[in-house]
């Protein structure tokens, strides 16, 4: 993914112990650059081409004043941060990322003793209606390009108030293992409501280069200022003979409905067992219901599956229900406190404190007179992009 480019839990029954071991090549480190004496080439400044990101508005203008080309002294190579990412760990904070732009722009290289190479690079991107990009770019790889990492960082601003913060790296080492993250973070006014918005999102993915394994997920969270709050996941992922997929979301719209699809999850092998459970509650004012359903299909296509359900009518009083397809079924009313969470335990007072850096960007001036394009204001797309190369999610999503 350009980083200038506009726009913006359970595991499935019987898998745990596998699925642990899927992640276990994930926990490889990437060795770090020694401090080495290093070797620098010699760059004409004439033979340098300009840098430029892809971007989907025209007449993008890149910043190359005074750019400086540096032969880089002893131990100065980028230190390679890029461990796998881990599966079941959500979003991640602006501090665990640990962005840090430089005010300069720069373009670093050099090779250690060793034969590795490294690379360092920031620049600024400048467009319509004030917007600016600041983005800085390292990597390396050792001499034979079987160990790779790389790291962008990026913020985003304009004259509407729209404000990103997002990062994103991957790499590969000598087993063959690989990966890829990216994690964002927007600011911006929605164009219905007119409401303050914060957005994060993160995906992340591995493959092993020994067994046929990988996996991929995608988290996002949605904030407004009047407490609507939507927060979401999708993960899918293959061991071998046995692949698994998972999705699952909550929504609070603010006034005290509540709609959660707590687990939607199934697995199958490839004999052709499959199995999984969805579970879905939806809540307001004390009044609402829960529903459910375990399944399990054999490699003969023989299906087994059990449903359940509760209606609760703010009284104390709870009716549930059942069946399943060997027979077995409930229908009974019993006395029952009803309980949901009305509201998020994390919402928008704890976003916006936990967004201090994004929320600190400096746009542009804005010269007098010239006043802010809403309708080009560069919002936040539906769907982030993948990854730009071949380290593509590592399966498909199941059949709907």
């Amino acid at each position: 993914m350009a980083a200038c480019t506009r726009g913006l839990v359970a595991r499935p029954s019987g898998l745990k112990t596998r699925l642990e071991v899927a992640s276990n090549y994930g926990e490889v480190r990437m060795p770090v650059f020694r401090e080495r004496t290093l070797r620098c080439k010699a760059v004409s400044t004439k033979s340098m081409l300009p840098l430029s990101y892809p971007s989907q508005r025209s007449r993008r203008l890149f910043k190359n004043q005074g750019l400086q080309l540096r032969c880089t002294p002893k131990n100065s190579a980028p230190q390679s941060r890029d461990t796998p990412p881990k599966r079941d760990t959500g979003i991640a904070s602006e501090k665990e990322w640990g962005i840090n732009l430089l005010d300069e722009e720069v373009k670093e290289f050099g090779t250690n003793e060793d034969g590795s190479t490294w690379y360092r690079e920031s620049g600024e991107d400048l467009g319509e209606n004030g917007y600016r990009c600041r983005w800085a770019r390292m990597g390396g790889q050792n001499k034979d390009g079987s160990v790779e990492w790389k790291e962008t960082w990026w913020e985003k601003s304009d004259w509407t108030g729209y404000k990103e913060l997002g990062a994103e790296k991957s790499g590969k080492n000598a087993e063959g293992d690989s990966w890829w993250e990216t994690w964002k973070e927007v600011l911006y006014q929605d164009e219905w409501s007119n409401l303050a918005r914060i957005e994060r999102s993160a995906e992340k993915q591995a493959r092993s280069g020994t067994e046929d394994a990988g996996w991929y997920e995608k988290w996002w969270e949605k904030y407004d200022a009047k407490g609507w709050t939507e927060k979401g996941a999708h993960k899918y992922g293959r061991l071998n003979e046995q692949s698994w997929w998972e999705k699952w979301g909550e929504h609070y719209d603010g006034r005290g409905f509540v709609l959660k699809w707590l687990t939607d999850k199934w697995a199958e092998t490839k004999l052709g067992t499959r199995w999984g459970d969805k579970w879905e509650e939806k809540f307001f004012a004390g009044i609402g219901s829960r529903q459910g359903e375990t399944w399990h299909v054999s490699p003969v296509g023989e299906r087994w599956s059990r449903t359940w359900g509760e209606e609760h009518n703010g009284d104390s009083k709870v009716h549930k229900y059942g069946k399943s397809t060997t027979g077995e079924s409930w229908d009974i009313m019993v006395e029952e406190e009803t309980y949901y969470e009305a509201e998020p335990h994390y919402g928008w007072a704890d976003v916006v404190g936990d967004s201090t850096q994004l929320l600190s960007i400096k746009p542009l001036e804005r010269p007098p007179g010239v006043f802010p394009d809403f309708g080009s204001s560069t919002l936040p797309q539906t769907d982030d992009p993948g990854p730009t190369d071949d380290s593509g999610p590592p399966l498909p999503p199941p059949d709907q």
